[in-house]
């Protein structure tokens, strides 16, 4: 199993990264900030108005750093790779999957099970954790509607269906999300999710832990040879990683939604932190963007038990490990692809 490596996001605007030696220096207005070996990182994200020299262009992609740059909301725009790793084998026998619909299905149907599964598990731990949620009954019946798509998807084997089952399992559980806020309701009120641009703070908080997460899910995909852009249940669109969007669904609900309603509840972002641009849209500040990424970076260190591996790993692992088993169904290792169902 590879060791885990950590992900450096710049969200500081005008940040200048460079090379010094065997380190990424992050330096702000002419002052180094911050000095990493690369050895110890996995990616470098840069959000908005962050540079980097050609050195440290050059140096990260000769030592399989891939450098994504996103807009400051978030939107993917670049990403400098080195040269493309993995078994040519495994990269067309992932095209001929997708382009047969009843075979990606078959890897659809685990992505959606998954989803449906860790969300119902996500609503009855909240019911659990706190019976006097306003709302109890909502939940309860929204965990009922979840349970009944879980039968579904079991039955299902067109891939519109599919489609159409996770986006009726989302829309149950977001329509009951709103009620696991428990701090802080006028400043982070929820209503359903929207997004490009996100109208609301929470839509915002969750599209920004989704976009780290994202980054995190593509580079795994990539280090184990698989293409990110060719997905199972996301359709192909160009500038999309839909395998890497396919691959999140598991991980939405106990960990980026679990984590923003922490943020909230916890009082560790303030509805001050937001604010509504021009368009209607909402944005974080920089203060605000830095605390949501320093603990999805500690949430990642905390351990957790892998039920198909057997075995205690890192949270941020687990990106990488459902890659590999991906890959390894891929190659015919393995009968199905097992996905992560949180205990």
């Amino acid at each position: 199993m590879r060791r885990l490596l950590n992900t450096l996001f710049v969200t500081t605007q005008g940040a200048y990264l460079r090379k010094e030696g065997e380190t990424v220096v992050v330096m702000v207005e002419k002052k180094p900030r911050i000095r990493l070996p690369v050895l110890t990182l996995g990616g470098i994200v840069c959000f908005g108005r962050v540079s980097c020299s050609p050195a440290l262009l050059g140096f990260c992609a000769s030592r399989g750093v891939g450098i994504s740059f996103l807009s400051e909301r978030g939107r993917f725009l670049a990403r400098v790779l080195g040269a493309t790793t993995g078994n040519v084998r495994l990269r067309r026998e992932q095209y001929r999957r997708s382009e047969d619909p009843s075979r990606a299905a078959e890897i659809a149907r685990a992505f959606v099970l998954a989803k449906a599964a860790n969300c119902r598990t996500s609503l009855m731990r909240a019911l659990r954790d706190h019976p006097e949620t306003q709302g109890g009954a909502e939940i309860r019946l929204a965990v009922s509607g979840i349970e009944t798509r879980l039968a579904e998807i079991q039955r299902e084997v067109d891939l519109d269906s599919l489609r159409g089952i996770e986006g009726q399992t989302a829309h149950q559980y977001f329509a009951v999300t709103g009620h696991l806020i428990l701090a802080q309701r006028d400043e982070f009120s929820f209503h359903g999710r929207n997004r490009r641009p996100p109208r609301d703070n929470f839509n915002a908080l969750l599209s920004f832990i989704y976009t780290l997460m994202l980054h995190d899910i593509r580079s795994a995909l990539e280090a184990v040879g698989l293409d990110p852009a060719v997905g199972f249940l996301h359709r192909d669109r160009p500038g999309r990683p839909s395998l890497a969007l396919d691959l999140m669904e598991e991980f939405r609900p106990w960990l980026a939604d679990r984590l923003a309603l922490s943020l909230v509840n916890l009082r560790q972002v303030q509805g001050g932190g937001f604010r509504r641009t021009e368009s209607g849209g909402v944005t974080m500040d920089d203060e605000t963007r830095k605390t949501v990424v320093t603990t999805f970076q500690k949430r990642k260190q905390d351990e957790i038990f892998h039920p198909f591996l057997e075995e205690q790993m890192p949270i941020g692992m687990l990106f990488f490990a459902q890659a590999l088993l991906l890959a390894r169904f891929l190659r015919h290792d393995l009968d199905g692809y097992p996905p992560f169902f949180w205990k």
